[in-house]
């Protein structure tokens, strides 16, 4: 594969420390592509579900949870956002989780950057919201107006 993937790839894993022996590929050089890399997936056990009654879709920290504020606007990464700008601006679809929970969970640089469902189910339908893409760590969380966080929604019923 390319020279300047493999080195962006090598250097990324050395300072974000990546757990390759989780990957199902751990040759940083057989990625074609960093984006290739960055979702790359992995061996089988290497996540094991918890014998919980909760449990996350993604590695990461919850950084905010709580409450959706009233009809439609709650608080994220130091914002308040409509629960219609984050789900593309479907009005009917945002009342769904109105006075409902939410959690917003932040990826890492070194975290696995794959969304699974964590529990038995079917998804139903995926919103893309369109826009720019920026790191969400706290200092572009907190200087980005408007920095709307991905947001995948689970319904239990």
């Amino acid at each position: 594969m390319g020279g300047r993937t493999t080195w962006a790839i090598k250097r990324f894993i050395d300072r974000y420390q990546v757990d390759m022996s989780e990957a199902e590929n751990s040759d940083p050089a057989s990625y074609a592509t960093f984006n290739e890399f960055f979702g790359r997936a992995l061996r089988p056990g290497a996540r094991p579900i918890a014998e919980t009654a909760l449990v996350s879709p993604v590695d990461g920290a919850i950084s905010q949870l709580g409450p959706i504020q009233g009809a439609e606007v709650f608080q994220a990464k130091g914002h308040s956002y409509s629960t219609t700008a984050l789900v593309g601006g479907d009005a009917q679809e945002a009342a769904r989780y109105q006075d409902g929970l939410f959690a917003t969970l932040y990826l890492s640089p070194s975290d696995y950057h794959r969304v699974h469902m964590p529990c038995a189910g079917v998804l139903k339908r995926m919103i893309h919201v369109p826009g720019d893409l920026f790191s969400v760590n706290p200092t572009t969380a907190r200087g980005v107006p408007g920095l709307l966080p991905v947001m995948n929604v689970w319904s239990a019923f």
